[in-house]
């Protein structure tokens, strides 16, 4: 270190002793972290990367997956390792061995951790010149780490020591293995190296970790909550929905109850789109080959597609609704008096889904989209954005989730002009400033063809999930030289916004499914009411009943087998059908209903008349919610809301 130079640490001790202990990285103006062992200038300007950040518990996370990679190279001779990167919950490590790991090896890995922890090891960096860090790898067998190496253009390498392990590692991390928290090693499972099918499976090895128990333990108890909401076992126990290898991997088959599920909430989105000026369309699911070379899709969508031959000539089977809907638009000539022009459709599409991400519900290979594509003049483009961002909130506040925006900007791999890109950007940009949201900048995120706004949803676990987003498109108007008369008659290119609220509606039942833990609110509940019959002197009037409360539109059911009353209830209970009507001699004889809720509270004895009404109230109320938040919101001048 020479006479201008310190450490990370030394520099923060300079503008504050106390935050300089408590750190566990330091923050460059740039936003770039360093190891608080870091040489810096006399001038750097560094912050605190303290405890409580989200970048600490990156530095926290990635250090013990470090630390769990030595604990199994010591446990288990001969294993190679492969990548180990913190992730959102947590971390993993991807390892070759003689056998698969399984649970039954992650209590002594957990141990030999404890005692690495115990020993305060010092995490150090350094850097060495690739050939060096080839022939060192090599010498270990580590062929992953080999290959890695051998694809970076850098002429140093970055390593990290702690013990006797050595990776390869940008870092940062932790000062010691001692500064590690609470942790937990969670499952096991297999991994493509490099997630290609064709590579060796790996076992794969997840973990997470806490600055304390507490959080660690509240961690634990939301993973255990999440198991209980698992939708792919609530599908099977609500009997919503199947998977069946004689079908396909990734290919859901509906079943009466997930039928109407689907059925409610596709036919309240088209309700609510022609509320608010929305034209139906509805395009065909294979389309020429030469369309998708036409729109990009073909250069930089194509491994996401599947493809067929009819009659000699290709077909992609579409994995989006927009060309149909460009083509609708290009069927006639438009003026600027036909815009804005809105064109929504529940379209089936298919994309090609490796079978390591595939999912249940939530990353499946064919999936309903709620789509829609707007075209209008550039003067319009900034109202009809808002207009959207409205209907993701009235949506979101409908089915009770919380939600977050970010805006995606331009990837490496994408089509169109800087100027278009500028240009849609900042659409975006002003239209989510207008609308007084809070929002996040998520640099390279955007579709290859524009950037977008993405929304994050927050479910009742606090997960994070993405579903709707709105994308700012210059360039496929221009590709499919989509033009309107503008009022001094010149032809102008229009603006193309594709958008979506819910995204698949298979995704978004599931995180459904999961937010409501499968006990639905009586408007979504595909059976709303269970009649259950205490004597077979009931049958007759529980018939009676459930014909009335289907001829008002409820959907009911009846149970009138000879079994004993716990054990109707108890199944009705599992099924989590939100009302049971308990029907018995004094019911039949005084033609009165005994409504009980799913959590075993009775109600009074009423008319069927008087629980006709209970129910329409029921329904009604969370629209009526709804919509008086979009009045009371759309009275105050933020714009048009389409």
């Amino acid at each position: 270190m020479s006479a201008e130079q310190m450490t990370a640490r030394e520099c923060l001790e300079q503008l504050d002793k106390k935050a300089a202990k408590k750190a566990v990285a330091a923050r460059t103006t740039e936003g770039g972290l360093l190891d608080l062992t870091a040489l810096v200038g006399p001038d750097a300007a560094l912050t605190p990367v303290l405890p409580g950040e989200a970048e600490a518990l990156d530095v926290l996370r990635h250090s013990t997956a470090h630390v769990m990679a030595e604990a199994v190279q010591e446990l288990f001779p001969g294993v190679k390792v492969a990548i180990g990167p913190s992730i959102e919950d947590g971390f993993y490590y991807d390892f070759e061995y003689e056998r698969p790991f399984t649970l039954e090896d992650l209590p002594a890995i957990e141990n030999k951790m404890a005692e690495l922890i115990k020993a305060n090891t010092p995490f150090k960096r350094r850097m060495i010149p690739k050939a060096e860090a080839l022939s060192l790898f090599s010498s270990q067998g580590e062929d992953y780490k080999v290959e890695l190496i051998e694809d970076l253009e850098d002429g140093q390498i970055s390593l990290y020591d702690q013990g006797g392990f050595t990776d390869l590692c940008r870092g940062p991390h932790l000062p010691a293995t001692g500064r590690i928290g609470a942790f937990k090693l969670l499952s096991v499972a297999g991994a493509y190296w490099r997630g290609n099918e064709k590579n060796k499976m790996l076992s794969r090895i997840y973990g997470t970790a806490f600055w304390d128990r507490k959080e660690l333990k509240h961690h634990l108890a939301l993973l255990e909550e999440a198991k209980k909401r698992d939708h792919r076992v609530l599908g099977r126990q609500l009997d919503l929905f199947s998977f069946n290898d004689e079908v396909g991997a990734g290919l859901a088959i509906w079943h009466p109850k997930g039928a109407m599920l689907r059925y409610l909430i596709e036919e309240f989105e088209r309700q609510e789109h022609l509320r608010r000026g929305y034209d139906m369309v509805q395009g065909p699911l294979i389309l020429k080959r030469e369309l998708w070379e036409r729109s990009g899709h073909f250069d930089n969508y194509r491994e996401n597609m599947y493809f067929t031959e009819v009659d000699e000539i290709q077909y992609g089977i579409k994995p989006m609704n927009c060309l149909s809907h460009m083509l609708i638009y290009k069927s006639r000539r438009r003026s600027y008096r036909d815009l804005p022009m809105r064109m929504f459709e529940l379209g089936l599409v298919h994309r090609h889904e490796k079978s390591g991400v595939m999912h249940g519900l939530t990353r499946v290979r064919a999936f309903t989209q709620d789509d829609a594509h707007l075209l209008c003049t550039p003067e319009q483009l900034q109202d009809e954005i808002l207009g959207i961002m409205n209907l993701v909130t009235d949506m979101m506040d409908l089915f009770g989730f919380e939600y977050s925006m970010e805006l995606s900007t331009r990837p490496e791999k994408s089509i169109g002009t800087d100027e278009d890109w500028e240009r849609a950007t900042e659409a975006l940009r002003k239209a989510l400033k207008a609308s007084g949201r809070e929002w996040e900048l998520n640099e390279g995120d955007g579709a290859f063809y524009g950037p977008k706004i993405d929304v994050q949803l927050t479910d009742a676990l606090k997960r994070r999930w993405q579903c709707a987003t709105i994308q700012c498109d210059f360039t496929l108007p221009e590709r499919f030289d989509l033009t309107y008369t503008a009022p001094d008659g010149s032809a102008q290119r229009p603006v193309m916004l594709h958008r979506t609220i819910l995204g698949s509606l298979e995704r978004f039942i599931g995180i459904l499914i999961e937010h409501y833990a499968g006990a639905f609110p009586l408007w979504l509940a595909p059976e709303q009411v269970r009649i259950l019959t205490v004597t077979e002197r009931a049958d007759e009037w529980a018939k009676e009943v459930k014909a009335g409360l289907q001829a008002a539109g409820f959907r009911a059911e009846a149970d009138l087998r000879n079994e004993k009353l716990g054990a109707k209830v108890r199944e009705a209970q599992v099924e989590k059908i939100p009302y049971m009507i308990i029907l018995g001699d004094n019911e039949a004889k005084d033609r009165k209903v005994t409504p009980r809720l799913k959590s075993g509270k009775n109600l009074e004895a009423m008319s069927l008349d008087e629980l006709i009404a209970l129910f329409k109230e029921e329904v009604s109320a969370p629209f009526d919610q709804m919509r008086a938040k979009a009045a009371q919101r759309d009275s105050k001048p933020s714009g048009n809301n389409a």
